[in-house]
C-alpha cells in the first residue's frame, strides 16, 4: 500500500476562486527528484501567503502546496551527498513556489537545494529562523563585511515587527550594534525592545515626504524590508560610506531617489535575493547563524502552530497583522 501524507493544498475553483484545504496525498504525486525528505518543521513567509491566494507571479499552476522552508529527515536519496536518516534543511530555490513545498509532510527536491543541518542548530530552530532569518543574516553579514563596527553609529531596521525585521533586530543587537527599529505596530514595541532595539521610531519618521535629495545623517547602515519611499529615506539618511541592504517591497516596488547618496556620501545599496543564493554563500550564512546563534532561544519572537492552524496565520500575515515568526510543526 502506497504511503500517504497530509498537505495544505491550494486549489483553483471557478471564477478564479482559490481554496485552502488539508488533503491526503500520495508520495508518488511528488516530483521525481533526488532527495525525499520527511518534513518535521516548516515556517510561514509572506511569499507562502501570496502563493496561498493564487498569486500567479509566485505560483503558476494549481493545485499546489506552498512552503518555501522545510526541515526534516532524509527518507530516500539518489545522491551521494545525503543518506537516509540525515537531518537537513531546504529553503528557497523553487521550493513552495512551483515545486510542492514544506506545508506537506514530505517533499522531493534536487540534492543541490539541500543543506545538511548546521551544527548547533536544531531542526526546530532552523525553521524559526527559516528564509526570514536567513535573509536577515545575509543582510547582517553584508554589514559585517562592510567593516561597520558597533561604535560607528546606529543601524536602522525597517518593517521591524515582521519576520525578517524581527530577526534582523535580534541578530544585530546581539552582535553589539545599536539598533533603531522602525514599525507602525505600537502594540509590538515591547517585543522589539526584548529583541534588543535601543530605539523605536514610527512609520512616519522612517518615511520622509519633503522631497529633499539628502537628509541629515542618522545611520551608518540599514536593513530595509519594505522598499519604496522608506528605502529612499534610509538611503538619504545614511552616513558617509554606509551601507543599506534591502529585501522587501510591501510599501512599493518603486524607488525614487537621486544619485546624491551614492556619489556625495558613497552609500552602498545591496539587494538581498535569498531564494537564488549560491550554495557557497548559503553555507557561509548558515555557518554564521550556527556560530553566533546556534543555541539561541528564539521562542520569544515566534509562535508554533500545527498544519491545521496554518490557514488562520496566512490570513493574519496577508492583513499585515502577523508579528515575528510562525513555526509550523508538521509532525
Amino acid at each position: 500500500m502506497e504511503q500517504t501524507f497530509k498537505a495544505l493544498v491550494i486549489e483553483e475553483k471557478e471564477n478564479s476562486v482559490f481554496e485552502r484545504n488539508i488533503l491526503t496525498k500520495n508520495i508518488s504525486e511528488l516530483p521525481q527528484n533526488e532527495v525525499l525528505i520527511q518534513v518535521h518543521y516548516s515556517s510561514l513567509n509572506y511569499k507562502d501567503a501570496l502563493s496561498a491566494t493564487g498569486n500567479k507571479g509566485i505560483t503558476k499552476k494549481y493545485p499546489h502546496t506552498p512552503g518555501i522552508d522545510a526541515a526534516g529527515i532524509v527518507v530516500k536519496s539518489q545522491s551521494a551527498k545525503f543518506k537516509e536518516g540525515d537531518e537537513v534543511i531546504c529553503t528557497g530555490y523553487d521550493l513552495g513556489m512551483n515545486t510542492a513545498g514544506g506545508f506537506g509532510q514530505y517533499i522531493s527536491v534536487p540534492a543541490d537545494w539541500v543543506v545538511a543541518r548546521p551544527q548547533n542548530v536544531s531542526l526546530r530552530n532552523a525553521m524559526i529562523i527559516g528564509t526570514a532569518g536567513f535573509t536577515a543574516m545575509n543582510g547582517t553579514m553584508e554589514i559585517l563585511n562592510h567593516n561597520v563596527k558597533s561604535e560607528d553609529g546606529k543601524i536602522l531596521v525597517t518593517g521591524a515587527a515582521g519576520g525578517v525585521g524581527m530577526m534582523a533586530v535580534t541578530f544585530l543587537s546581539n552582535l553589539g550594534y545599536d539598533v533603531v527599529a522602525s514599525s507602525g505596530k505600537v502594540e509590538h514595541y515591547d517585543l522589539l525592545r526584548k529583541a534588543g532595539a535601543k530605539e523605536i521610531i514610527g512609520r512616519e519618521e522612517a518615511n520622509d515626504t519633503t522631497g529633499k535629495p539628502l537628509l541629515s545623517k542618522r545611520y551608518i547602515a540599514a536593513i530595509d524590508t519594505v522598499g519604496g519611499n522608506v528605502l529612499a529615506t534610509a538611503l538619504k539618511s545614511t552616513e558617509n560610506y554606509g551601507i543599506v541592504a534591502t529585501c522587501g517591497n510591501i510599501v512599493s516596488t518603486e524607488l525614487n531617489v537621486s544619485i546624491f547618496p551614492f556619489i556625495l556620501r558613497g552609500v552602498r545599496l545591496i539587494g538581498l535575493a535569498s531564494a537564488e543564493t549560491y550554495m557557497q554563500k548559503r553555507l557561509s550564512i548558515w555557518d554564521k547563524i550556527s556560530e553566533k546563534f546556534g543555541n539561541f532561544d528564539f521562542n520569544f519572537i515566534s509562535k508554533e502552530v500545527k498544519l491545521e492552524g496554518l490557514s488562520d496565520e496566512i490570513d493574519l500575515i496577508l492583513k499585515g497583522n502577523q508579528v515575528g515568526r510562525v513555526l509550523v510543526n508538521m509532525q
